[in-house]
C-alpha cells in the first residue's frame, strides 16, 4: 500500500458528492492521485472512530485490493466518459450499515455476541462494487436496527452533526453521520420504520427509502423481513437517485423482491433536467397533516410553517388531511405482532444470552411473546383493510408532505425515557412500509437555534422517481448546495414504466366521463397542448357518452386542443379494446412539430356530423363558449 506521504485525515478537501468524485475520473485524474484521495478518505474515517459512527473499517489489505481493481479499470482503453457508462460509481467512496453483509467481513448488527463473518456480499453491496464504488467501512446502528434514536449500541452513540448534545437519529445512525461529515459520498442504511429518514432529517441529508421490494434484501440481516428496505443517505436527491438506479432490480434470491417500475412524473414533463430527474410543470396536490404534532420548544413548529410556505412558493396546493387512520396503521408496527419478526432473528440469542442485547432492544423485542398466532392474523386482516382504504388518499392528493420527525431529542431526554422518546420519532414514518409506499426525506432549513429540520415526501408504491423529481425541485437553499455537475451521460435514473404518449381529444379528457379508463391503467397526464392546423373536429351523432371525431384534412383544417397522457405499454392493449368504431388510434401532429399517437376518426363517420372545429376543442364545445376560436388558429 502507498504510505508516503501519509494521507491527510482532514476530509474538508475531499469531494462531498457523487459527481464530485466522478469528475476526477471524467477529467482524467491519474490512478495514483485518485488512489491517494481514497487513502485520505479512509484516513479521515480512521481519525473519526472516537465519534461512535464506525464499527469496522475496511482492513488495509482489502483496501489495497480495491485500489488495485480501480487502477485496472482506469487502464481500460477508451474515453473516461465511456468508462463511466460501464462503471457509473467508479472511485466513489461509500459506507455500509453493519447489518448488511460484505463478503469476508464481520457483520455485527451492533451486537458483538451475534457477530458473523459474511461468506458473500449482499446483492446491493455487490452491485455497488461492480459499478466501481469503494467501500470505506461498516457503520454503527441501533442494535438489530431496532430504534430511531441512534443510542442503542455498545459501539458508541453518534451525535447530530449540528449539536453534539442531541441524538443523530437511528437506526442508520453511523451511515448518516459518515455522510454528513463528508467522510463518504453516500452510505447504505436500512429503513423499516423510518431508520433512514429520521437520521437524514437530523443531519441535513437526503434519505431515500424506496418502494418495498424495489431493492433486494439478500444479504441484509432482517429487522422485519416483510417490511425492510435498503435506504440511501446522500447530500443531494440526484446522488441518492443515481445510487438507487445502480442497486435496484429484481432478485430471484430474495422472496420479497418485487421490482415493478412506476411512473416518472405526475403532472410533469417527461423531459429530464441536467441531473436526470423530471421537473413538475403543474402544481401538485400535497397532503399535509391537518393537526401536525411538532415540538415548539425547539422551533419545529416555525420550521414547518416555513416549509409549507416554500411548498406554496413552488406552486403546490396544500390539502389538509386527517392523519388519524395513518397513525392507526403505524401503531401496528411496534404495538402489534410485527415485533415477532424481530424476535425471529434473535430468538436463540435471547434465549441463551439475553444479556448480550441492549436493554431497551431486549424489552422491545421481548414484547413478541405477548402475541398469539390468532392475534397475528387478526392484525394482518386489519392491515389489509387499511391498505385498501388508504388507496383513496391518492385520489385526493399526488403526494404527502410531512415533517420527517416531530421533535429532535437530546441524549438526556433519551436516557430519561428511552422508549417514549423513540416512539415519538416514528409518528410520520412508521406507517409507510406497512402500506407499501415509498418516501424521500429532504432538508428543509433549520430551526431558529440552528437545528437541522427536514420534511419527507411520501408517495404510493412505484412512485420513487416521481418523488425524486419533486425532491429535486424542493432544493431549499441552492446557494448552499454542493457542486453537482455530472459527467456526460450521467447520472443514471431509476427505472420507470415504459409508456406511450397518447393525445386525448374527447370523452377521455380530464374530468370527462371516460377519463377513468386512463386513470385505472395508471396513465399520467403530461400537458395540455394543441394539434397542428391540419384537423377538423366533429360532434359524432348517437354516441354515448357523447364523443367527437378528429379527422386530418390538411391545409383546410384548424388547430384543436388535446391532452397528452403517458399510458403504460403493458396497459395499452386493454385500453385499445375499449375504443369503439369509428374511432381508433393513429399519428397526430402537434403545433410544435411533435408527432404522437392519438384518437382519430374514420372519414365516413363524419358525414352529416356537426363540424365543431371553430370551438377549438371538445371541452370548449361542451361549454358552448360565446366566442368561437378561429379554425385557422395555431395557438
Amino acid at each position: 500500500m502507498r504510505t508516503q506521504p501519509a494521507p491527510s485525515s482532514d476530509p474538508s478537501d475531499l469531494p462531498r458528492t457523487v459527481p464530485g468524485w466522478l469528475a476526477a475520473v471524467a477529467e482524467g485524474m491519474a490512478a495514483a492521485e485518485l488512489g491517494d484521495r481514497l487513502l485520505a478518505c479512509r484516513a479521515a474515517a480512521a481519525a473519526s472512530q472516537d465519534l461512535g459512527l464506525w464499527i469496522h473499517l475496511c482492513p488495509a489489505p482489502q483496501f489495497e485490493a480495491q485500489l488495485g481493481l480501480l487502477r485496472q479499470r482506469l487502464q481500460v482503453p477508451g474515453s473516461r466518459q465511456a468508462l463511466l457508462q460501464t462503471y457509473p460509481l467508479l472511485g466513489v467512496p461509500f459506507a455500509v450499515k453493519d447489518n448488511i453483509h460484505i463478503g469476508g467481513e464481520p457483520t455485527t448488527a451492533a451486537c458483538p455476541a451475534f457477530a458473523q463473518v459474511a461468506r458473500t456480499s449482499a446483492t446491493v453491496v455487490q452491485k455497488l462494487l461492480d459499478a466501481g464504488a469503494v467501500w470505506i467501512g461498516k457503520t454503527n446502528l441501533d442494535q438489530f436496527a431496532t430504534g430511531l434514536v441512534g443510542t442503542r449500541s455498545p459501539y458508541g452513540h453518534p451525535a447530530c452533526v449540528a449539536d453534539s448534545s442531541r441524538v443523530s437519529g437511528g437506526s442508520s445512525s453511523g451511515s448518516a453521520v459518515a455522510v454528513a461529515r463528508g467522510l463518504v459520498a453516500f452510505a447504505l442504511g436500512t429503513d423499516t420504520a423510518g431508520s433512514g429518514r429520521v437520521p437524514a432529517g437530523f443531519n441535513g441529508l437526503v434519505g431515500l427509502k424506496p418502494t418495498p421490494g424495489r431493492v433486494s434484501n439478500t444479504g441484509v440481516l432482517p429487522a422485519c423481513r416483510t417490511l425492510d428496505c435498503i435506504a440511501v443517505l446522500a447530500h443531494t436527491v440526484a446522488d441518492a437517485s443515481h445510487v438507487l438506479a445502480v442497486i435496484e432490480g429484481a432478485d430471484a434470491l430474495d422472496p420479497y423482491s418485487h421490482f415493478v417500475p412506476g411512473p416518472a412524473f405526475v403532472g410533469a414533463s417527461s423531459a429530464a433536467t441536467a441531473d436526470g430527474l423530471p421537473r413538475p410543470l403543474h402544481p401538485l396536490r400535497l397532503g399535509v397533516p391537518s393537526a401536525p404534532v411538532l415540538d415548539a420548544e425547539i422551533g419545529y413548529d416555525q420550521a414547518w410553517q416555513h416549509a409549507l410556505s416554500h411548498a406554496r412558493q413552488l406552486g403546490h396546493e396544500l390539502v389538509e388531511l386527517d392523519f388519524g387512520p395513518l397513525n392507526e396503521v403505524a401503531a401496528l408496527l411496534y404495538e402489534g405482532p410485527w415485533v415477532a419478526e424481530r424476535h425471529a432473528v434473535v430468538a436463540q440469542l435471547m434465549l441463551e444470552q439475553p444479556q448480550a442485547l441492549e436493554p431497551t432492544v431486549l424489552a422491545v423485542i421481548g414484547k413478541a411473546r405477548q402475541f398469539s398466532a390468532t392475534q397475528t392474523f387478526e392484525a394482518m386482516y386489519r392491515l389489509k383493510a387499511a391498505q385498501q382504504a388508504m388507496r383513496a388518499i391518492w385520489s385526493q392528493v399526488d403526494a404527502l408532505l410531512v415533517p420527517t420527525a416531530p421533535t429532535h431529542p437530546s441524549f438526556a431526554q433519551v436516557r430519561a425515557d428511552p422508549v417514549g422518546s423513540n416512539a415519538q420519532l416514528g409518528l410520520y414514518t412508521n406507517f409507510v412500509n406497512l402500506l407499501g409506499w415509498c418516501a424521500l426525506a429532504v432538508p428543509a432549513g433549520s430551526t431558529p437555534s440552528g437545528l437541522p429540520f427536514g420534511v419527507t415526501f411520501i408517495g404510493p408504491g412505484g412512485h420513487d422517481v416521481v418523488l425524486a423529481g419533486l425532491g429535486r425541485d424542493w432544493t431549499w437553499d441552492p446557494a448552499a448546495q454542493p457542486a453537482t455537475v455530472w459527467p456526460d451521460g450521467l447520472p443514471c435514473r431509476p427505472a420507470t414504466t415504459a409508456t406511450l404518449t397518447l393525445a386525448v381529444v374527447g370523452a377521455h379528457l380530464s374530468g370527462l366521463p371516460l377519463n377513468w379508463q386512463l386513470q385505472e391503467r395508471g396513465a399520467q397526464r403530461l400537458e395540455l397542448t394543441r394539434t397542428a392546423p391540419l384537423y377538423r373536429l366533429y360532434a359524432l351523432p348517437g354516441t354515448s357518452p357523447p364523443k367527437p371525431g378528429l379527422l386530418r384534412v390538411g391545409d383546410d383544417g384548424g388547430s384543436v386542443t388535446v391532452e397528452l397522457w403517458a399510458v403504460p405499454l403493458t396497459e395499452l392493449g386493454s385500453f385499445l379494446a375499449l375504443i369503439p368504431a369509428p374511432l381508433g388510434l393513429g399519428t397526430l401532429q402537434l403545433e410544435d412539430g411533435r408527432q404522437v399517437h392519438g384518437f382519430l376518426c374514420e372519414s365516413h363517420a363524419v358525414t352529416g356530423a356537426a363540424d365543431i372545429t371553430a370551438w377549438g376543442g371538445w371541452r370548449a364545445y361542451l361549454g358552448r363558449l360565446s366566442t368561437p376560436i378561429s379554425t385557422s388558429s395555431t395557438t
